[in-house]
């Protein structure tokens, strides 16, 4: 018997598959990955989202048609953003104490395999000397010589494993950081209310049929669409209040600016990206400032990081 779960914590996985059991091949066709950390089976990018069906279904069918029992049990339940993102900054936490600890490991191990290669310089005849050929010594020095150029390749490549490895644990040091950066963050706020009104709209939007054209939906059907895309506007208005919420806080702490229409007028000087231009005009979204050519460049608000008004003394400017 193999069972499909979902929850927003573990994932979509699945329970019951043995090695050698014939499943791996269809699971890996569906889209599945097996997971060494878990040992299990799993789908990709589906922790703390809802369940792909369509992936499920088709997982379901193809094991069904090669003589298998599946049953599934799908928990929609969503958790809160907060737990989300606690649970994600551990995980992370986790996997830079992981990389530390193997960069460390592949540091030593190209260590000693410098020292290899340096006993295998070592161990050829000095001066360099060439290979006797006939000599009794001959199959000896070629050898030897076989062995310091397999030595130094070794090395060469366990030093390179060695950097890879110490780039990643840097990198990783840096993850939860950028995911925090406040212009980040301001995206992440404009995307989830483009996908909160997008994901409305499609509630009412009208449906095409090949006789009728364009056919407003019944109050019937504007129900069901609404009943079908409550699970994914409660995650996404549950996120978006969460990282409005980090936002307030950034600006609030002065961490993020909060610069628009509303402070900002023509004239003023702005800073963005670490250089000062004149404001040509202010927009809803965006700011347009005046450079040395004909047209004019726009960053979004988010980006501005200081403000000057018109009648204050300009500050250098890099344009």
């Amino acid at each position: 018997m193999l069972t499909i779960t979902h929850t927003d914590e573990a994932g979509t996985l699945i329970d019951g598959t043995t090695r050698g059991d014939g499943t791996a091949p269809i699971l890996k066709a569906h889209g599945w990955r097996w997971g060494r950390s878990i040992g299990a089976w799993y789908v990709p990018h589906s922790r703390d989202r809802l369940p792909k069906d369509h992936v499920i279904t088709r997982t379901v069918a193809a094991l069904e048609a090669a003589g298998y029992e599946v049953t599934t049990q799908l928990d929609r339940t969503p958790r809160g953003t907060a737990e989300v993102e606690a649970d994600k900054a551990a995980r992370q936490l986790e996997r830079i104490v992981a990389l530390e600890a193997k960069a460390e490991r592949k540091d030593d191990a190209a260590a000693q395999a410098w020292a290899r290669a340096e006993a295998a310089g070592d161990a050829l005849p000095p001066m360099g000397e060439p290979i006797k050929i006939g000599h009794h010594s001959e199959n000896r020095h070629r050898n030897a010589l076989d062995r310091a150029h397999r030595r130094m390749g070794q090395a060469v490549a366990a030093d390179a494993e060695a950097a890879e490895a110490a780039r990643r644990a840097e990198t990783a040091t840096h993850t939860t950081g950028a995911r925090y950066a406040p212009v980040t963050v301001a995206n992440r706020i404009e995307k989830l209310s483009a996908d909160i009104r997008r994901a409305e709209r499609r509630i009412v939007e009208d449906w095409y049929d090949r006789e009728q054209g364009y056919v407003c939906p019944t109050e019937e059907q504007v129900a069901r669409r609404a009943e079908l895309a409550a699970p994914l506007l409660e995650r996404l208005r549950d996120q978006l209040a969460y990282w409005e919420q980090v936002r307030a806080e950034q600006i609030a702490s002065g961490r993020a600016t909060n610069y628009g229409p509303h402070n900002v007028t023509k004239g003023d000087a702005v800073k963005i990206r670490g250089n000062w231009w004149t404001v040509a005009r202010v927009n809803t979204k965006t700011v347009s400032v005046e450079t040395a050519y004909s047209w004019t460049d726009r960053s979004p608000w988010v980006e501005v990081q200081e403000h000057r008004p018109a009648g204050d003394p300009p500050p250098e400017s890099s344009e």
